[in-house]
């Protein structure tokens, strides 16, 4: 018996608007930046350390510019199949199914791959086409090309301190977008982001602070990364639970980084002094 050929009905991009204001400080002038890329049909590259906040301003924007959020994790296994769409069997028929990329294009959302360096280059190919004028998607197993509406917009995150000759972006790539620098927050505003959060008190929310602050200044000696502000907000929590503080601290910062004894032990003493 022939297999029949249709397009699958595709969910509505409705689950992906985000209704409540995200809460978000701004650290320099980012909103207006993104906001001017927007508008002129900018790609747009988010770089900066993990947990400084990239993916809570993607959800802000795409609040305040009324947009559908389509965030993509990207992996070494992620294909341009699964960026695009696929074929699938259904009882007596073979249907198409839009990946998320294609989905965004279609209703105009904004598309946002996460950590972009760690898909395979071959894959992050099908993006380049959405990056310059054209502004377009070829489907070739439907032999279509797919227009962009002004609403798309197109953008990635990566972290710079991961860098290698082997995961690192193109310049064909890099060069496709505009780029906004992320860091973690200067104190007062990280105090009050912690507190904000997590939900602990000023006091408690300046000693996390402080520690997270003391421990970055291992990265040049043998720390790969420096505590995020997401984990001070997680031990802020597990405090804000009955956790002992300096436990709190001990699980939320120092073993998730580093498995070096030497260093979770540098860390311990720090924790140990400033939560007394």
């Amino acid at each position: 018996m022939a297999m029949k050929c249709a397009l699958s009905e595709e969910l509505p991009v409705d689950e992906y608007l985000i209704t409540e204001e995200p809460y978000y400080v701004p650290v320099g002038n980012e909103v207006e930046i993104f906001t001017a890329a927007y508008k002129n049909l900018l790609p747009v590259n988010l770089k900066g350390p993990t947990g400084c906040g990239k993916t809570r301003f993607m959800e802000y924007m795409a609040w305040k510019l009324q947009r559908p959020l389509i965030t993509i994790a990207c992996h070494e296994d992620l294909t341009a199949t699964d960026l695009v769409g696929r074929f699938l069997i259904k009882g007596e028929s073979v249907e198409w199914s839009d990946g998320p990329l294609t989905k965004a294009v279609r209703a105009g959302a904004i598309c946002y791959l996460d950590e972009v360096v760690e898909a395979r280059k071959d894959t992050i190919v099908v993006i380049h086409p959405l990056t310059d004028d054209r502004r377009i998607i070829p489907i070739d197993k439907l032999g279509i090309v797919v227009k962009a509406p002004d609403e798309f917009m197109l953008s990635v995150s990566y972290n710079p301190g991961y860098q290698s000759i082997v995961k690192d972006m193109k310049q064909s790539t890099r060069q496709r977008f505009v780029a906004i620098d992320f860091d973690y927050p200067p104190a007062e505003l990280e105090k009050q982001i912690v507190a904000h959060e997590s939900k602990v008190d000023e006091n408690t929310a300046t000693q996390l602070v402080e520690i997270g602050q003391s421990i970055r200044n291992f990265k040049h000696h043998g720390l790969e990364e420096g505590v995020s502000t997401r984990l001070l907000i997680y031990a802020g929590k597990l405090i804000q639970e009955g956790i002992e503080s300096k436990e709190a601290c001990r699980i939320a910062m120092a073993k998730p980084i580093t498995d070096n004894p030497d260093l979770q032990k540098s860390i311990d003493e720090i924790i140990a002094a400033i939560m007394e």
